[in-house]
């Protein structure tokens, strides 16, 4: 019996671990996984593809996320379940639908039973008022009709990930959030950087906020010398952008939303 749990609660505060206590009180013998409690503060799409790349190395069960920069607003509160017999639980924004449409969603129900809730609920606070609780009685077998009535899952907000653009001798793309040391993801996969041609050893050219940057197209860190910059595919097969031995996001000044430009037709 496994929840996971991912957040953009950060472990300074008391956030983590009430939540913790909520879903231990309901259910003690579940076992609980924090995927990370480190995304920036109410940075969804980063949160989404996290949750997505992560979910398939988790043990099945309850999948708890709650980025919510719209907590106490209209949006609803969702519990859904896909076609391997997951269970995920977190705000209609966006941040369940690229994990959970992995194997497609099969059931979608709003969470509004007060039966499965904390009382009275916090406006602020819906992780441990609403999701946490939902997650701790899933996880002990409650049925997903039993939180409240079904939504049609193509009504649920989706996330609108920008699209990279391959042009002769360009590709043409977004940073979709920046690691903790300081790696650069791309909204590009390997099967964009073969559509263009970029092959291990290759030079680029990349710009980023009016600033030109010369990189190595690599398999690995160690394929650069320390202090270059390299393009890579990272360990789920996500395209991004690094420094040997240093901080790439940092010397570059890269953030989530910016415009990334890969120039291939480098001497």
């Amino acid at each position: 019996m496994f929840i996971t749990f991912l957040s953009d609660f950060g472990l300074r505060d008391d956030f983590v671990g009430t939540c913790h206590g909520v879903m231990k009180r309901i259910a003690p013998e579940a076992e609980i996984v924090d995927i990370t409690h480190g995304i920036p503060a109410r940075e969804i799409v980063q949160g989404a593809l996290v949750l997505a790349n992560t979910v398939p190395y988790m043990p099945q069960g309850v999948h708890l996320a709650v980025v919510d920069p719209g907590v106490g607003g209209p949006r609803r509160a969702l519990a859904l379940g896909d076609g391997e017999g997951r269970v995920y639980v977190g705000p209609d924004n966006g941040l369940l639908l690229p994990a959970a449409e992995r194997a497609g969603i099969t059931d979608a129900h709003e969470i509004v039973n007060p039966e499965y809730a904390l009382a009275p609920v916090s406006r602020t606070f819906h992780g441990r008022d609403i999701f946490a609780p939902a997650a701790a009685h899933l996880v002990r077998g409650l049925a997903l009709e039993e939180l409240g009535p079904p939504i049609d899952p193509a009504a649920l907000v989706r996330l609108e990930l920008p699209r990279a653009e391959l042009r002769p001798n360009r590709i043409s793309a977004t940073v979709l959030y920046v690691d903790a040391f300081g790696n650069i993801q791309l909204n590009l996969t390997r099967e964009h950087l073969g559509d263009a041609d970029v092959q291990p050893g290759s030079r680029i050219e990349l710009e980023l906020a009016g600033q030109r940057y010369f990189a190595i197209a690599a398999r690995t860190f160690s394929d650069a010398r320390a202090g270059d910059l390299i393009l890579y595919e990272d360990s789920y097969g996500n395209v991004a952008v690094a420094m040997n031995g240093g901080n790439a996001a940092e010397m570059l000044g890269a953030r989530a939303g910016q415009d990334a430009r890969i120039n291939l037709d480098v001497p």
